[in-house]
Parts: structure tokens; C-alpha cells; sequence
């Protein structure tokens, strides 16, 4: 992936990862444009970024995502690069019958979102030279935190769409995951401060490293998401489940 002189739209670029991603992008020489669901936040995040584009998007329609597309195409024909990185995290208790509500946000939001959102910008970007898709998948993707079981489905679900996406679009676009730890941000409650999850400005900082490799790596692994992503590979896979749900279980009590 080019490092400069890309017009860069983010995805759930207002907070977290996604707004971190779109600053040090700007910083790197690329123009940055960001979607998310609030304007109030979109207008904070722009402000504090001069020469930043934002526009509101409502990931969870299908109509929106396409009249999204058709308005930041026509204001930003230049756009060759889309990173993928809106989502949601809600804790469910599988165990018993429930309101499936949370469940099926989730799978709109963080699977059915992004593919959408690739369909109505892949014809554009297949004619753009240098052109790129990042889908930010998580480590979860690769072994499950049982207490999301629907976020850690769609996430391992958007890493073989991904893959598959790689193959389809080889020698067009270039198919990047981006594949993070647990990182202190608000994803949910509590997580901006909790022990022992990855400070956001570390984990930015390797993931601008990576990227910054020729070629860019197909995977953006941390040092820290790796213990996940091979646990299978490195016949570890059972210690890896149980040992990260440990730790997930007591990070949320406030244990050490």
C-alpha cells in the first residue's frame, strides 16, 4: 500500500482505532476522510484535523450505504483506498433463550456492513491506480472470547471474506486485515483503562510500522495479537481459549 498521496476513507473514524488511524494517516501525507453514525462527533474529530473530510453513515442500511457511496464518490473521485473498521462489541449470554437484538446489530454492523460497503466502492476502486481495502477484523476472529460469541463470529467470518476477497481482487485492489489485539479504547465499558489491554498509541504505532513495510504485510499483525492468530497453527489452540477467557473474565471483575 502507497503511504502518501492517498485519499483514505475510514469507516468508524471517530473514536478509537478508526479516529487514530485516520490522524496518523493525515500526518503521513494521505487526505483522510471519515464516516460514522453521529455529525456531532464527526464535526469534533475535523475540527481538531484540519483539511479532514467527514460525512455521516448509517452502516446498518443498505440504502444509506449506498447513497453514502454514490455522495463521497462524487465529491471524492480520487478515493482509493477504503478501510473498513466500524463495528459494535456486545457482551450475550448464549446459554439461555434471549432477545437476539444484540446479536443481529452485531452481524449487520460488522459483517454485512463492510460487505456492502465494499460492493457499492469496488467498481470505483478497481479503476484507481494504487488502490486498497483494509477490513479490521481482531484477534478474536482466530480464537473466540465466549462472552461475544456473535462479535467473535463476525469477525472470524470477515477475516475468510477477506481472504477470499484477496484472491478475487488480486492484481486490482489490494486486500489488506488489519487484525488487533485488545486495545484500550471504548469499545465497551471500561476497556479505554483496563490492565493489561494494548495502549491505543502503542499499538498505532506498530501498526504504522507495519504498514510502512514494502511490501505491506496481507496481515497487520501487533506482536501482541500473535498469540491469537497462531494459536491453531502452533498446536496451542485450547491453551489459547481458555487463557484469554481467563484473562478477559478477570481484566472485566478488576482482578489482576
Amino acid at each position: 500500500m502507497k503511504q502518501s498521496g492517498n485519499t483514505i476513507l475510514i469507516t468508524g473514524g471517530t473514536s478509537g482505532i478508526g479516529r487514530a488511524l485516520a490522524e496518523r494517516f493525515q500526518a503521513a501525507g494521505n487526505t483522510v476522510i471519515i464516516a460514522g453514525r453521529r455529525q456531532g462527533l464527526i464535526d469534533e474529530v475535523v475540527a481538531a484535523n484540519p483539511g479532514m473530510r467527514g460525512y455521516t453513515l448509517d452502516i446498518d442500511s443498505t440504502a444509506g450505504i449506498e447513497s453514502f457511496a454514490n455522495d463521497v464518490l462524487a465529491q471524492n473521485p480520487e478515493l482509493n483506498v477504503l478501510i473498513n473498521n466500524a463495528g459494535i462489541m456486545r457482551f450475550e449470554d448464549a446459554a439461555a433463550v434471549r432477545d437476539l437484538a444484540d446479536a443481529e446489530a452485531t452481524i449487520t454492523t460488522n459483517l454485512l456492513g463492510p460487505i456492502r460497503l465494499t460492493n457499492a466502492l469496488v467498481g470505483h476502486l478497481k479503476s484507481r491506480p494504487d488502490a486498497a481495502i483494509v477490513n479490521v477484523t481482531s484477534g478474536l476472529a482466530f480464537v473466540p472470547l465466549v462472552a461475544t460469541p456473535t462479535y467473535s463470529a463476525t469477525k472470524a467470518a470477515l477475516h475468510s471474506y477477506t481472504v477470499s476477497l484477496r484472491e478475487i481482487l488480486k492484481d486490482a485492489v489490494e486486500v489488506i486485515e488489519l487484525a488487533p489485539p485488545a486495545v484500550q479504547t471504548d469499545l465497551t465499558p471500561g476497556q479505554r483503562d483496563r490492565p493489561g489491554y494494548m495502549p491505543l498509541g502503542d499499538f498505532i504505532d506498530q501498526v504504522m510500522a507495519l504498514f510502512s513495510q514494502q511490501p505491506t504485510p496481507s496481515e497487520i499483525l501487533v506482536e501482541q495479537v500473535k498469540f491469537l492468530r497462531n494459536a491453531e497453527a502452533e498446536g496451542r489452540y485450547e491453551t489459547a481459549l481458555t487463557t484469554i477467557n481467563d484473562f478477559a473474565r478477570k481484566a472485566r471483575e478488576g482482578q489482576s
